[in-house]
């Protein structure tokens, strides 16, 4: 029965972002059982895509991509498909209209990762995060309203910087492994053989302002998904602090990371602000 395969394909993409992300599978916990299924399914198909350009060096990156892609674009069109996390996905893309310039978007800069090393001005940065982070983020909206178009175009930019945000994060967190091994540098106007601790503040004060506009969509986010969307904030927050106060140099010499207790007492301090309507 293709229930049966349409379920199998749900658990396949929440298998995807529990094994791939301790952090982010904490904050989906935290949506309504009626939307968390489709925040799976939109990580799962993120994440795979990801996957061809970061990680799997010994096969044709470019092959893979395009063979993803033909699959993807008939699973969005036929409305089925036998890999099962784009299953699940063109689930979640018909059920609350997202917009395909988003998908579209989105494999666009996964598609620049192939060969895309270093970007040198502002504009290749923005465009770069806009269909890396920020559609991710806009889909993710699209779910949350339920497909409430006037209130996410009230919503979207403010989903559009927290997209941002986490996305520079990550960058800023992952800069040895991105260098070293996929000899990638994306923040532009930076050298990260010689990022000392101004260049490290100029970054961080942007991510900042990312933030800063994120958080005032967050408190407008239906209450469905405001406690879910505050904890992946919250937990972002306390890791750009952690890298803020790193010395640039380990920064390029090692991962910094929040420990699984510190998860645990910031998902515990979310709550109560939740419960008490400070957010």
């Amino acid at each position: 029965m293709k229930s049966i395969f349409d379920a199998v394909s749900f658990k396949c993409s929440k298998v995807v972002t529990e094994s791939y992300s301790t952090s982010f599978t904490m904050a989906t916990r935290m949506l309504a059982p009626s939307i968390r299924s489709h925040i799976y399914n939109i990580y799962g198909f993120v994440r795979f895509a990801d996957e061809i350009v970061d990680s799997f060096h010994d096969y044709n990156k470019e092959a893979l991509l395009d063979r993803f892609e033909a699959e993807l674009e008939y699973s969005l069109n036929n409305r089925i498909s036998l890999n099962p996390i784009l299953n699940s996905f063109q689930h979640t893309y018909h059920a609350y209209g997202i917009p395909k310039e988003f998908v579209t978007s989105f494999m666009d800069s996964m598609r620049m990762d192939l060969n895309k090393k270093v970007y040198r001005s502002e504009e290749e940065f923005r465009n770069y995060i806009y269909g890396s982070a920020d559609v991710v983020g806009l889909m993710c909206l699209n779910v949350f309203v339920k497909g409430d178009v006037e209130r996410f175009q009230e919503l979207r930019s403010s989903a559009m910087a927290l997209g941002s945000a986490f996305q520079k994060v990550n960058f800023l967190r992952d800069l040895k492994a991105d260098y070293e091994h996929l000899n990638r540098s994306y923040f532009p106007n930076t050298n990260l053989l010689e990022m000392d601790e101004e260049s490290k503040a100029v970054i961080v004060e942007d991510i900042r302002a990312d933030f800063k506009k994120g958080y005032e969509g967050i408190i407008r986010l239906p209450n469905d998904a405001k406690f879910g969307v505050y904890t992946a904030y919250r937990y972002y927050i306390k890791l750009l602090e952690k890298l803020q106060r790193t010395p640039s140099l380990e920064i390029k010499n090692t991962r910094i990371r929040v420990a699984n207790y510190q998860k645990v007492g910031l998902l515990a301090r979310s709550y109560v602000n939740y419960k008490l309507n400070l957010v």
